[in-house]
């Protein structure tokens, strides 16, 4: 198979690389790397050989290609989907640009892959982080009883903002060290010995569309008619994201049914032994491929409410392996 990366020096580019390299048995014949005037010539080792980045244009780079993974902005997205797809090409798109769009399919290969099916534009978007993870652990509360509502706080880390948000926190930790003032350039305010309860920019509910992007995308995903309010926090921690998930389903279920069901999901790893001080953190799970899971216990304020704790790489599982497995998924399943 011929494959492109669109976006290929930024962090989500480059983790398509690390993955691709990894993933030994995916198919790929020929490899093209896209990107920007500033990142074009830049040259990348891919299974052993040396593969040069081209300025992304407006011609026919893209024909013959069967799928391109493309993490370059929603404006680049919008701008080059036509480009892209002329000639039958396969986008597997990690922006916000298309995942609302009721033509194209938003895609979690764990709970809904048959949807990549049915793409008449040639795209398939792939979902925020936060809803990845967090629609990768409610599946395996949705198969036991139907969720009504989901209340989730978010604890997102520096990687949500790219590779230059981590350079970022980084220079701030040290430029406090060293007394200095701290450089505040891709966050709202200092991140470092902070958190910052602002992603992305203000609704007129005065949610933020990081928040809003939680509500719409999951029930797109689930084809669910489940409710989500989504409080989503910047915090000081470099890689892997976390939340603090509260469902309240249409029976009760026990922790021990969650646990089991868990334990027993695609893509997730449990991690719920709390006093022996076992649970997932970001400081562990950075650089792995699950969703893992911990802290359940029951919601002392609803009867049919159960809370959980759920953590997962941001670059990983939240952004490029999502698209990989996506693409995997087709290559077993195209019909």
């Amino acid at each position: 198979m011929k494959i492109a990366i669109v976006g290929a020096s930024g962090a989500v580019g480059q983790e398509f690389l690390t993955i691709l390299n990894e993933r030994t048995d995916f198919p790929v014949d020929e490899l093209l790397l896209f990107g920007s005037q500033r990142s074009a010539g830049r040259k990348y080792t891919f299974r052993g050989r040396e593969v040069e980045v081209r300025l992304l244009q407006h011609n026919d780079d893209f024909k013959g290609v069967d799928i391109a993974l493309t993490s370059a902005g929603a404006g680049t997205s919008k701008e080059f989907a036509g480009t892209i797809t002329r000639h039958g090409t396969l986008m597997i798109d990690n922006s916000s640009a298309f995942r609302m769009d009721s033509d194209v399919p938003l895609v979690v290969p764990e709970v809904n892959p048959e949807d990549a099916l049915n793409a008449p534009r040639r795209i398939i978007a792939n979902p925020n982080c936060t809803t990845i993870q967090m629609v990768v652990a409610l599946n395996a509360i949705e198969k036991l009883s139907h969720i009504r509502r989901v209340h989730v706080a978010t604890y997102q880390s520096a990687s949500g903002g790219g590779a230059q948000a981590m350079a970022e926190l980084r220079t701030q930790h040290a430029q406090i060290v060293a007394g200095e003032e701290p450089t505040v350039e891709k966050f709202a305010y200092q991140l470092a010995y902070n958190v910052i309860p602002h992603i992305d920019v203000f609704t007129d509910n005065d949610y933020t569309k990081e928040e809003m992007k939680m509500y719409n995308e999951t029930r797109k995903i689930m084809h669910s008619d489940i409710e989500v309010s989504a409080t989503c926090v910047r915090v000081p921690v470099m890689r892997a994201h976390s939340e603090s998930i509260w469902v309240e389903t249409e029976r009760p279920v026990t922790p021990d049914e969650a646990r089991k069901a868990f334990a027993g999901a695609e893509g997730v790893v449990l991690m719920d032994n709390p006093s022996e001080k076992v649970y997932p953190m970001p400081l562990f799970i950075a650089g792995k491929d699950p969703v893992y899971v911990g802290r359940i216990r029951r919601d002392l304020t609803s009867p049919n409410g159960l809370v959980f704790w759920c953590v997962a790489d941001q670059i990983k599982k939240g952004a490029a392996l999502n698209a990989v497995q996506i693409a995997e998924w087709l290559i077993r399943n195209r019909r």
